[in-house]
């Protein structure tokens, strides 16, 4: 569909440019409709990635970092800054550097280098287990047992703590004794971080590093509420056998009462106060939607339906609804301070409140697993690919995560979309102009992994007739500074470069990649979602489409025959036509949870997961050949074909007459048709 050199190009330093040649205009940026934007997964798994075990060298004007694009004088050990031009001194222990031989991160193919920094390490990855016992025994057994697998994956180095609720919310001791530990909190009431801390006899944990992975300095909370798998493992898992279901009164007229969001925010607190600044997930596992305190989706009458979209639209229920909305973004700007996630995995045929909880795990970078009970194949395997490990015996997660962007002056950045948050780093080089999260030039991601991308906005500084010197080109380079599941600091750091054009230069359209602009368009409908009506959210896709049409496409007036898209947009028109009828924008036959699942997933994949959700393959299977993309259109249906319909989120296989009349007669049994 695009051209595959931006496909190479990302994947050798894991950023695509929806315009990849940028005008030095700030007002023919502006008339070019599709802003200047790109897609970069910042952690993103490369062959070529460069690593480094010493500290960057940093400019001493912008902060930006050496990298191929710096110009070295050799004679003086001076380097340029490709960013603000600020001639730096290399550091003494570079001093035998030469043109032959060179540092790494000046190699011309190390546009992407991680620093592994000599920083000491707090604490390793903590990981809170939030268990739903307002549920029948059975679906209870089954949730009993995907943990205890999930726990056998974890490296024994990982600190785990446990909560469980009902109609109340139960933080257990872990600590070996004869008598296990418990403390109860109400389930209707807010408890903030003081609360829980009180309640609990906690302290702010200091930790220390020791042999080889680093621990615990043995502080009442972590030596009480979190403890190495590798200490706690029999203690933990003999509590999560012993679970029952919460004993309430049974009624046919009532839902079970579940404290939701109550034990949320205790698990909150509990991290706040004893993983301060350092990596956690609070993992989430439900069978139901809240009914009481705070966070409650639906009340406990069962003659009060849970709420739907149609509810939405007629303001019904939607004072409940902002209500829960409130509390967990509350919950979500104190996790993401502390830098932790919020995960929830929702096992049960009725809505368990996703909804709400949206901006809470879009916000600190947590996943949904949405599945009918927890013994379904979707949630086991999603939970199993979560814990997978890497060929070194990592966890393939990474925490508590700054990313910053440093660019030439001529440039200034609008906006992040994606699993982020502000970190309030006013710059001049930040737009006043905001799209997505703005206002600064760094931002805080809890958690991600090697697949999060974050789409970037950008717009250009400089004023009509600017003169373009020959070779000038415009740098961008972004900085992640994360928490490895080693326990070590990296620092990941990737360079590009693009060339700059005069105003109107033809290049600058063929230099479009439409599958990158139509992701990007994806991103900022789905943050006008959040602030406006999904219809004029298509109103503003239909008018990108026109405006787009009226400046790039080749027509003539009064003549509709006569239009022809450039070679670069040809696929844009229908990659519009399938968002405006995807899932992300169109909620009929889905529930405000679906939506709310659909969404996140989509604010946090690269161009070609995203692309693959907008516009789904329809791939063909016949005798006449090997497999072969097809159209979306009935017409690809044949009796002799068999097709597949990739979605991202679900396969689906159709067969034609004649083959299911050969799969009948067991044809694909004989050995001769192992093919068929």
């Amino acid at each position: 569909m695009a051209d595959p050199q931006y496909a190479t190009l990302e994947a050798y330093d894991g950023v695509r440019f929806a315009w990849n040649v940028w005008p030095l205009s700030r007002i023919e940026a502006n008339r070019m409709v599709i802003p200047l934007g790109l897609m970069v997964t910042p952690l993103k798994r490369t062959d070529s990635l460069t690593s480094l075990q010493y500290e960057p060298v940093r400019c001493r004007g912008c902060q930006g970092i050496l990298n191929p694009y710096s110009q070295v004088d050799f004679a003086s050990m001076i380097w340029l800054c490709p960013f603000c031009y600020n001639r730096n001194s290399f550091p003494p222990h570079y001093q035998g550097i030469t043109e032959g031989q060179l540092p790494g991160e000046l190699f011309q193919e190390a546009v992407s280098v991680e620093y592994v920094l000599q920083q000491p390490v707090r604490a390793p990855p903590s990981f809170i287990l939030v268990l739903d016992l307002s549920q029948s025994l059975e679906a209870l057994t089954e949730m009993k047992q995907s943990v205890k697998q999930m726990l056998q994956m974890l490296p024994e180095y990982c600190l785990v703590g446990l909560i469980t609720f009902g109609a109340m919310v139960t933080v257990h001791e872990l600590a070996a004794s004869e008598i296990p530990r418990a403390y109860l909190f109400r389930g209707t009431k807010e408890t903030t971080a003081q609360e829980v801390a009180k309640l609990l006899g906690l302290g702010l944990v200091q930790y220390k590093r020791q042999a080889g992975m680093p621990g615990p300095s043995g502080t009442p909370g972590i030596g009480r509420f979190l403890l190495p798998y590798s200490e706690c493992d029999y203690t933990l898992e003999s509590i999560i056998d012993d679970l029952q279901p919460d004993r309430q009164p049974s009624s046919r007229k009532q839902r079970l009462v579940r404290a939701t969001g109550a034990a949320v925010g205790v698990g909150v607190g509990l991290m706040e106060n004893c993983i301060p600044g350092t990596g956690g997930r609070l993992m989430v596992f439900t069978g139901g939607p809240c009914t009481t305190g705070p966070g409650a989706v639906v009340g406990l009458a069962l003659e009060d339906s849970i709420r739907t979209h149609r509810d939405f639209e007629k303001s019904a229920g939607v004072k409940q609804f902002k209500k829960a909305c409130q509390w967990y973004e509350s919950l979500g700007r104190r996790m993401a301070g502390s830098g932790h996630c919020l995960d929830v995995f929702a096992c049960s045929l009725d809505q368990v409140g996703v909804a709400e909880m949206h901006d809470a795990v879009s916000v600190t970078g947590g996943v949904v697993v949405l599945a009918e009970t927890f013994s379904h194949e979707i949630y086991r395997k999603s939970l199993a690919r979560l814990f997978e490990l890497d060929e070194n015996g990592y966890l393939q997660m990474f925490f508590n995560a700054t990313f910053d962007v440093i660019m030439s002056k001529d440039i200034r950045v609008s906006g992040t979309t994606g699993p982020v948050t502000s970190a309030n780093n006013k710059s001049p080089l930040a737009s006043e102009v905001e799209l997505g999260v703005g206002g600064t030039t760094s931002w805080r991601l809890c958690a991600l992994s090697q697949a999060t991308s974050l789409g970037m906005f950008f717009e250009v500084a400089a004023s009509h007739g600017t003169v373009l010197e020959p070779g000038q080109i415009l740098c961008l380079q972004f900085q992640t500074q994360y928490q490895h599941p080693s326990g070590q600091h990296r620092l990941r750091v990737t360079t590009v470069a693009r060339p700059w054009a005069e105003p109107n230069a033809p290049e600058i359209a063929s230099s479009f990649d439409q599958e990158a602009a139509a992701a990007l368009l994806a991103r900022q409908a789905l943050f006008r979602c959040s602030q406006e009506d999904v219809f004029d959210v298509l109103r503003w896709i239909d008018r990108i489409l026109i405006r787009v049409a009226s400046k790039f496409g080749d027509f003539t007036k009064d003549n509709p025959a006569s239009f022809r898209w450039p070679p670069s947009f040809t696929y844009l028109p229908d990659f519009l036509f399938h968002l405006r009828r995807s899932q992300f924008l169109q909620v009929f036959n889905n529930t405000p949870d679906e939506t709310a699942f659909y969404r996140l997933t989509l604010e946090r994949e690269g161009v070609q997961a995203s692309m693959l959700m907008i516009q789904p393959t329809l791939t063909s299977f016949t005798f006449e050949g090997p497999p072969q993309p097809v159209l979306l259109d009935v017409a690809s249906m044949r009796p002799d074909s068999i097709l597949v319909l990739d979605t991202w989120f679900m396969l689906v296989v159709h067969y034609g007459k004649t083959i299911v009349e050969w799969r009948k007669a067991g044809y694909h049994l004989q050995p001769d048709q192992d093919a068929f």
